[in-house]
């Protein structure tokens, strides 16, 4: 009877409720149910138990203090969630920079900086050097080394000799 109960106000305030007071609202229901609610709480609600006991927590914590600490305005606490890859991997950039200086393009002297390498190609090449990175990665990396990506373009290396057209058009009249 409880269960259902539980069940009914649950699909009442969850789409209501943001993650933190999702959080304090199964850990008060569990902390009334008393020993075993986390379990019942959490099969009635499909929440998991870690989420039940740290709302728990959190709410036996508050109870403790005097007055109640200000909302801040965070849901969660700050510095959670995943790393970035930039952070977890130091020698992504180090072996980006190793594909990219054999050939790098553009004018020793000028600022900038441009590779005719795809990003994807780059990306997988740093696959096989057991990074996890994608093409996305590969391209913000690139603007941050201060790369341009440039197409691949035909160069002219010098003049052409001057003569070069008199005579190869003097060697098809001859024959």
């Amino acid at each position: 009877m409880e269960t259902e109960l539980l069940k009914k106000r649950y699909a009442l305030l969850a789409p209501v409720l943001d993650e933190r007071r999702l959080r304090l609202f199964v850990g008060a229901e569990a902390l009334a149910l008393g020993y075993g609610g986390p379990t019942l709480v959490s099969q009635a609600t499909g929440v998991s138990r870690p989420t039940i006991t740290a709302g728990c927590k959190a709410l036996l914590a508050a109870g403790k203090r005097h007055p109640p600490p200000e909302a801040s305005g965070r849901i969660r606490r700050a510095g959670g969630g995943r790393k970035r890859t930039r952070e977890k991997d130091k020698a992504l950039r180090t072996d980006l920079e190793s594909l990219i200086e054999p050939v790098p393009r553009g004018d020793p002297d000028s600022p900038l900086r441009w590779t005719s390498k795809s990003v994807r190609k780059l990306a997988d090449a740093l696959k096989r050097r057991g990074h996890q990175t994608s093409h996305r990665m590969v391209a913000a990396l690139l603007h941050e080394l201060d790369y341009s990506l440039q197409a691949n373009r035909k160069t002219l290396e010098g003049r052409a000799p001057p003569d070069r057209d008199s005579s190869a058009s003097q060697g098809l009249s001859s024959r």
